[in-house]
């Protein structure tokens, strides 16, 4: 499973290279296309872990100015 993030910046918050660090501090990898960035869990993970998973990235992204979208799929949405 993976777990897709979009992000919008705000122009009064947070640089997009400071985001960036931070949600790569997650596990999250940077990519091309539709999303910002791919969070890879493997195999297997429960709904628990995934809205855990969720609360870590808003906490990681309060007093940005970012506005996110998560989206966890079985394979490419």
């Amino acid at each position: 499973m993976k777990t897709y993030l979009l992000i919008w910046f705000s122009s009064n918050g947070a640089r997009p290279s400071e985001v960036t660090r931070s949600l790569m501090s997650l596990g999250f990898t940077p990519v091309k296309g539709s999303y910002d960035y791919v969070y890879d869990w493997g195999n297997h993970v429960d709904m628990d872990e995934i809205v855990n998973f969720g609360d870590k990235v808003q906490m990681t992204l309060k007093d940005t100015g970012v506005m996110f979208k998560i989206e966890t799929v079985n394979g490419i949405p």
